[in-house]
């Protein structure tokens, strides 16, 4: 039978993690085509893959593309939904199957965000109890909680609604770049939710920059709300988020980052319908409490 779902891994010079991740996936009964998008490694990545796991689909894309190498290996897939993964997370066996009997069943559902082990401590992520207790409405026939967010790495998404959003955006390139494409299927009246049912794993690279990682997520999360939300829900999450962060380099370095995109972000502005901005504003509670989105590094 043709396949229902493709598999997209993004990666760059993290060569171990991401052989270690595509052995999980050619391990999957569901037998999902792969696709690894090298964003311009410098270990040797592209060349062990194509030696070593011979049957994935390998792009090696010329310099480092970020999150847009979700959108190019989405492209090559022929699938209907696409399951994104990071080189250092792995979908547990039977959760693709699971996901795309909800998304079969459900056509104006966008996308299912799955229940994250984190590893080796077999732990939920701390992310879950927010995703678990979503105070987002939504409709009778959703699986789940409502969610108007997605973890890009362990998100099943309906191919077309993914593109017609226009994917993970070039200008935010990397960190928290899965906001402002949820808020746009949001807004185009797809659905998402969390489905504890559909189970990924990650165990953390050791190799990132967590610096440099904060100020790109804050710089994005700025960005996204300056422009989705409506000013007022935009100051109050502005001053959520600076309230929030470490009194550094790197948080005055993502600020003004943010403010020297203004030109470009008050010509692409285009706030939210009211029923997702309301939504939103129901995340301001549990988002203030959460340990897990306190910004460091």
């Amino acid at each position: 039978m043709r396949p229902r779902v493709g598999v997209v891994v993004i990666t760059r010079d993290r060569c171990p993690e991401l052989m270690r991740t595509l052995s999980h996936l050619e391990a999957l009964p569901e037998r999902p085509p792969v696709v690894v998008v090298d964003n311009a490694s410098g270990d040797g990545t592209a060349d062990a893959v194509a030696r070593d796991h011979p049957g994935v689909g390998l792009i090696r894309a010329p310099a480092n593309l970020g999150a847009v190498g979700r959108n190019i290996g989405t492209e090559a897939l022929t699938t209907p939904y696409v399951a994104f993964c990071d080189d250092d997370t792995w979908w547990e066996v039977g959760a693709l199957d699971r996901a795309t009997r909800l998304l079969d069943a459900h056509p104006r559902l966008g996308a299912v965000t799955a229940r994250l082990i984190v590893e080796p401590s077999g732990e939920e992520d701390p992310l879950t109890p927010e995703l678990r207790h979503s105070p987002v409405p939504g409709p009778g026939w959703l699986p789940g909680p409502a969610l108007l967010g997605i973890l890009a790495g362990v998100s099943v998404l309906r191919v077309d609604a993914f593109r017609a959003a226009g994917g993970f955006s070039e200008r935010l390139w990397l960190g928290g770049e899965e906001e402002l494409l949820a808020l746009d299927l949001a807004s185009a009246g797809w659905w998402m939710c969390w489905d504890g049912h559909t189970v990924a794993h990650h165990e953390a690279s050791a190799v990132r920059d967590p610096r440099r990682r904060r100020r790109q997520g804050m710089r994005n999360t700025l960005w996204t709300a300056w422009l989705r939300r409506p000013w007022r829900g935009a100051l109050e999450h502005t001053r959520q988020v600076l309230g929030s962060a470490p009194k550094d380099r790197a948080s005055a370095a993502a600020v003004a980052e943010a403010l020297r995109g203004l030109p470009w972000v008050l010509r692409e502005r285009r706030p939210v319908p009211p029923h997702v901005e309301e939504g939103l504003r129901l995340l301001s509670g549990p988002r203030k409490a959460s340990r897990a989105r306190r910004y460091v590094g």
